[in-house]
């Protein structure tokens, strides 16, 4: 198989760089359609066309739903389709982002993506995760290539929940983890090949940074301040972990995140980098991965608030027979879980899930956290 690497044309971050936007975007035309929804409007959204538009440039504005599924891309898709865009830039979450691809990859267009978290790695990718409207997952949609232009404002990012910022951390934690295991297993990667050297470097270098400047940048998000540790994570939630996993692989912590979308209840509440939290412990337990790093981990996690035992996530009530809806979602033959160099069952699925809870329990108890 064939290594391949891919990447955005262009990754742009720094503070305040919104106010200085249309020097990047000019170059693909002068009539763009902007994605957000009425909250990233009132935030970011704004603020990015009123700026463009004194450039010179047209702008259209569109109010995102909510949801990426087929059904809210399609009615974007009917609701513009008679206009002639030269871009379709998306302002926002992940989410938000995940319909601006889609979207632009039905009008053939270039996509600018403008993340106002660092919450997830959907702004570098050449993929969106469609769900059903009810936020069950659905599939993922490949493009044939990834963002055009990727603009990161970190002083809209530092003004953002601290929330969305440990739920990037989160995401990017499990970059590494993923990839090292489907590297093992030469395993065909998003980029369409498999890892590149590249690849493996940057996964391995995402894991480091956060695990270097993650405690300080949430400090800095909390203050709403812009320092180097906050730059830092921001680049490695955002590209490290996106250039990370397409072009090292993922593995069962998404998978595992993706089961979690099979049963009803208020784990639907939680952000996408929250549950791939407690799926990035399981994959290290079903690895047998040594107690040492598993605890590193823990720590982690512990340290952010992030949700890692059963009870937090919200599954602590569910029966049997959803946690046997869990497993089984999670080793469907289209998941990641399968880059794993050995097979997985979905009641390995289950214990693993069962052991996480059980591990970091204990490990509360030991330390005395409640």
């Amino acid at each position: 198989m064939d290594k391949v690497f891919v990447s955005p044309n262009r990754y742009v971050q720094g503070k305040d760089l919104l106010t200085r936007a249309e020097g990047y975007v000019k170059p693909f035309g002068t009539n763009f359609l902007i994605l957000a929804d009425k909250n990233i409007w009132n935030i970011a959204a704004n603020q990015l066309a009123d700026s463009l538009q004194k450039s010179g440039l047209e702008i259209t504005k569109a109010v995102f739903n909510g949801e990426c599924s087929m059904i809210e891309i399609n009615r974007l898709f009917d609701e513009y389709k008679d206009k002639k865009f030269d871009a379709i830039i998306g302002v926002g979450g992940g989410k938000t982002l995940d319909t601006a691809k889609a979207l632009a990859a039905k009008y053939n267009l270039p996509k600018v993506c403008v993340p106002t978290t660092a919450s997830t790695d959907a702004p570098t990718a050449k993929v969106s995760v469609v769900y059903t409207e009810d936020g069950v997952f659905d599939f993922l949609w490949h493009h044939y290539k990834n963002p055009d232009l990727v603009l990161v404002d970190t002083r809209i990012i530092a003004n953002a929940p601290v929330r969305s910022l440990k739920s990037g951390i989160a995401d990017g934690l499990a970059t590494w983890v993923e990839a090292r295991t489907s590297i093992r297993s030469c395993h065909k990667t998003d980029a369409g090949g498999i890892a590149t050297i590249a690849g493996e470097a940057i996964a391995r270098e995402c894991e480091k940074t956060i695990f270097d400047y993650a405690l300080l940048a949430v400090e800095a998000n909390e203050k709403k301040l812009v320092i180097p540790a906050l730059e830092a994570v921001v680049e490695a939630n955002t590209l490290l972990s996106g250039l990370g996993f397409e072009n090292g692989g993922l593995g069962a912590a998404h998978a595992i995140h993706n089961g979690f979308t099979a049963v009803s209840g208020d784990v639907h509440h939680l952000t996408h980098g929250e549950k791939v939290a407690y799926g990035t412990i399981a994959q290290l337990v079903l690895e047998g991965r040594p107690i040492a790093e598993l605890e590193r981990y823990i720590d982690l996690y512990i340290k952010l608030g992030l949700p890692i035992t059963l009870e937090e996530v919200h599954l602590d009530k569910i029966t049997e027979e959803e946690f046997q809806l869990i497993g089984n979602k999670a080793v469907d033959p289209v998941e990641t879980i399968h880059s794993l160099p050995f097979k997985v069952t979905a009641d390995d699925v289950i214990q693993a899930i069962k052991a996480t809870d059980y591990h970091v329990k204990n490990y509360k108890k030991r330390l005395g956290i409640k």
